[in-house]
């Protein structure tokens, strides 16, 4: 591109900044068919002409009056009523005004996660008949490209609301369609699903520098990072500017597109934003870089919890996984600090996290339990471990679903209706179970040990007939044996007549245990992998073991796995 034309390209976008932050202007969350959370102030914001005057009136009688700073940017708050639909809002700022058409008032989650959590729901089992029950007027759907930047943004430009029906729910998150419309369902009011997730994408990547900076594990992925930046500039050529000079063309390019109305990149496909791929440091695996375009943007809007799938690309090895329980704790105490503060205290700074254990990957299990080859059983057992230690942290387990070979299942159902129960007991008081059995103690008697449970429900059983032959137990030897296993009441009494004087337990302690006889509560919700013991799961300075992609047969099919329906009492 000659000096001429680039000149001429940034004298374009200067011109396209002024003109739109000189009218009236909403975030893309902010539009028709969005919903609102019920009986609360929801924070409402945008941009305007400098110091200009603002007036945000609603259809249920709220009237809120503010004035754009020198930076035109605006913000208020409205009081939202019990749950409703068939709303409008209306926005005045001098000569522009927007109306927002179709409003709803309800009950709003937000959806994160990589791309387990972005998988669609026309990509899984049995969709042809799935989406013929996806029309619900009161379930809406939001959802924006996947987009990450050097940055905190202020906007998802691609992200718009959507009611529930065919042509919607088939392209969305499939573990958040099906948490949404089971709410909307037991609870019997409007609820709205925002969906943000990204594929690939390290936990790192979904935290602000300035908040992680400290931890050893980001620190090291950082490091990482800027070594192959460094290669990159010096044997490819490639800069943080070329790359932006190159995003700003491509960008340009979208938005004529757009504005044509031609929004197919192909018959099948969407046309999406421009991302930057390379070098390492604009990337989508740089810390901050997910949170500043895919999180930052939503901070304040009113919202009664989060849904979080993501933790395969922090479970490669074992000193990763264990990692990852410290960067998760941390990303959620931030998490509610910020929306707390950015919602005006609105959002409680306790708010509910529903987190999703890792799902069944590999060969299936053979050793009673498997060692640094196997780092997604340390991945759960961390998951476990914190919503055991947090307040209002949640669960969904999931080893009973996932794939022998595939790294994105197509069994997604159970992920979602899970995640909805546990809300619906933990949250909105439902009196009903919330998740399967959870190690609580355990007590050796002479040979045996005798393991106590919480979350049994109506009792406790074995998913299929047969041996309940998912237990290992050890002694002071640290030599695990598979265990026998039986049910007595709302314990398991485990034993093995190699292991005379056990110490230890463990229960699903693999990459794939999903083909042995789990245990679930009668309620049909799986048992939580977990361990009683607190030995080394790796040799201190020992080389890291990366987990193996399992190799795909070329008549490899995809079929779903056996498992108990869930079966709720009503009240």
């Amino acid at each position: 591109m000659t000096i001429k034309k680039k000149k001429i390209l940034l004298i374009a976008l200067l011109l396209c900044t002024i003109d739109i932050y000189s009218q009236l202007q909403l975030p893309t969350f902010f539009g028709d068919n969005m919903v609102l959370q019920q009986q609360t102030k929801n924070a409402v914001w945008g941009n305007a002409k400098a110091n200009e005057a603002v007036i945000v009136s609603t259809s249920w009688g709220e009237k809120v009056k503010t004035n754009a700073d020198e930076a035109g940017k605006w913000k208020v708050f409205i009081h939202t009523p019990a749950y409703n639909i068939n709303q409008n809002i209306n926005i005045k700022s001098g000569d522009s005004e927007i109306v927002l058409n179709n409003v709803a008032i309800g009950e709003v989650w937000l959806c994160l996660g990589q791309s387990n959590m972005g998988w669609s729901l026309g990509n899984c089992f049995n969709w042809e008949q799935e989406v013929l029950k996806t029309d619900n007027p009161q379930l809406r759907i939001y959802k924006s490209d996947r987009q990450h930047w050097h940055e905190p943004k202020d906007d998802c430009p691609s992200g718009m609301w959507k009611v529930s029906n065919i042509a919607s729910a088939k392209l969305t998150s499939a573990v958040s369609w099906y948490f949404g419309n089971t709410l909307q369902k037991e609870l019997n009011i409007p609820v709205g699903i925002i969906v943000q997730a990204y594929a690939g994408t390290p936990v790192e990547g979904w935290l602000p520098w300035s908040i992680q900076k400290d931890i050893p594990r980001s620190l090291y992925h950082k490091n990482l990072l800027d070594i192959t930046d460094e290669k990159q500039k010096q044997k490819l050529g490639y800069s943080k500017e070329k790359a932006l000079e190159t995003y700003r063309k491509e960008l340009l390019i979208y938005e004529q597109r757009m504005a044509k109305g031609d929004s197919m990149k192909s018959k099948n496909k969407k046309l999406t934003l421009p991302i930057i791929t390379k070098p390492a440091s604009m990337g989508n695996q740089y810390p901050s870089h997910i949170f500043n375009a895919m999180v930052h943007p939503l901070l304040g809007y009113g919202i009664k919890g989060i849904i979080w799938y993501q933790g395969e690309r922090n479970s490669k090895t074992v000193q990763q996984a264990i990692a990852f329980k410290e960067q998760l704790n941390i990303l959620i105490d931030y998490y509610r600090e910020i929306w707390h503060e950015h919602s005006g205290g609105n959002v409680d700074d306790d708010y509910y996290f529903s987190l999703t254990q890792l799902p069944s990957w590999g060969k299936e299990q053979e050793l009673a339990v498997e060692g640094v080859e196997s780092p997604w059983a340390v991945s759960r057992n961390m998951m476990f471990e914190l919503s055991q230690k947090l307040d209002n942290v949640g669960m969904s387990v999931s080893i009973d679903t996932g794939s022998l070979v595939e790294l994105h299942p197509k069994n997604k159902k159970p992920i979602g209706l899970r995640h909805a129960y546990g809300v619906l007991h933990d949250v909105y008081g439902l009196n009903q179970v919330g998740h399967g059995p959870y190690f609580k103690s355990c007590k050796v008697v002479g040979n045996k040990i005798e393991i106590s449970y919480t979350g049994c429900g109506r009792g406790l059983m074995k998913g299929r007939e047969g041996a309940l032959n998912t237990f290992a137990i050890a002694g002071k030897d640290q030599e695990w044996k598979w265990a026998k296993a039986n049910i007595v009441g709302d314990k398991v009494v485990v034993y093995s007549d190699e292991v005379t004087e056990p110490v230890a337990v463990r229960y699903a302690w693999a990459m794939n245990p999903s083909q042995r006889n789990l245990l679930y509560n009668k309620e049909g919700f799986p048992a939580s992998p977990f361990r009683t013991d607190n030995w080394a799961l790796y040799k201190e300075g020992a080389e890291e073991i990366t987990v193996l992609k399992p190799k795909k047969d070329k008549d490899f099919k995809a079929k779903d796995w056996e498992r108990p329906a869930i079966n709720i009492a009503k009240p």
